[in-house]
């Protein structure tokens, strides 16, 4: 009976995760497992952001300082005790927690108010956890950032790919049932008219910072999984890029899709590792990052609401034109 229940969406996102368990197996080179792995941490990391602009309505320009914060609490705990899965879980308990605090304290503060004043304060906060760690050199090493060991069972790149794939669809399928749950419906009426929503008897502060502090902890766990991956840190993890990348996917790929991040993920990390390696082959791709803003200038004017967006736009305009015939 469940099996019958089930989309057809869900059971085409099954086949493809089945197929991407498969990769490791054909894709050999740790430079490709690496690069795929980076599409799987974004993408969490672009989903966690998703939740805020897409189904909530809510901007943020500090969003890195939770994916700094998992970052540097898994780092810190790996290079000044064992290199042990118990050190990393401590690590990611301390990661989680803190996220989670941050996320609610900065929501209580600025979310009654325009979501303006939250934008500028998670940026602020991100500028001064960037200020800290740059500082605080006897703990995160400064500008020029540390490297540290991480247990031997992660040192395997196939292993390592499978947890980032496995992460990947437990936040997936995991945000893809909170955002069709009653309380995502809420999240979705609050984007569309607040003043409504909140006439309607919900208490729309609690919501907005429950779905702060629900995106501040999934980006404050990919963070964990970038570092674990790159065994190595530094400062840039609180730069104002992070954000800006993953507001990038979710624009690409289709605002309020959780999908869409995904497919802006991947498009917008393989654009980073082709362009840059095309700098070996003519001077001009050196400036790789102008025909970055042209590839996502483009994107934006051939897909309006993001390639997942409009597709889905074009396809409901063709069935309700043949429902109407």
């Amino acid at each position: 009976m469940m099996l019958r229940r089930m989309e057809t969406s869900t059971w085409i996102y099954l086949a493809i995760a089945l197929a991407l368990f498969i990769v490791p197996f054909i894709f050999t080179g740790r430079s490709v497992l690496f690069m795929i792995m980076q599409i799987f941490i974004f993408g969490i990391f672009a989903m966690s952001y998703d939740l805020l602009l897409g189904y909530t309505g809510i901007v943020s320009f500090g969003h890195a300082m939770f994916f700094g914060i998992g970052a540097y609490s898994a780092a810190i705990m790996l290079s000044n005790g064992e290199a042990s899965i118990m050190s990393l879980l401590i690590g990611v308990l301390i990661a989680l927690i803190f996220a989670a605090i941050i996320s609610f304290i900065a929501g209580i503060l600025t979310l009654r108010l325009k979501s303006h004043f939250y934008a500028m304060l998670t940026l602020a906060l991100a500028g001064l956890f960037l200020v800290a760690a740059e500082k605080w050199t006897s703990l995160t090493g400064g500008g020029e950032g540390f490297t540290f060991m991480i247990p031997d069972l992660l040192r395997d790149s196939g292993v390592m790919y499978v947890i980032c794939l496995l992460s990947l669809l437990v936040f997936f399928f995991g945000l893809r049932r909170f955002t069709k749950s009653p309380l995502g419906k809420v999240l979705v009426a609050i984007r569309e008219n607040e003043d409504r929503t909140e006439s309607l008897g919900y208490q729309v502060l609690n919501y907005k910072v429950i779905v702060s502090v629900v995106a501040g902890v999934i980006a404050s766990f990919a963070g964990v999984l970038y570092v674990l991956t790159l065994r190595f840190i530094d400062t840039s993890v609180f730069a104002v890029d992070v954000t800006l990348d993953a507001l990038l996917m979710t624009i690409i790929g289709g605002v309020g899709t959780l999908v869409g991040p995904l497919i802006g993920a991947g498009l917008v990390e393989f654009a980073h590792h082709w362009l840059s390696d095309l700098a070996n082959v003519h001077w001009i791709f050196e400036r790789w990052i102008i025909l970055y803003g042209t590839v996502y200038i483009l994107a934006v004017i051939f897909f309006p609401q993001g390639i997942v967006g409009t597709l889905q736009a074009k396809f409901r305009g063709r069935y309700n034109g043949l429902a109407k015939k």
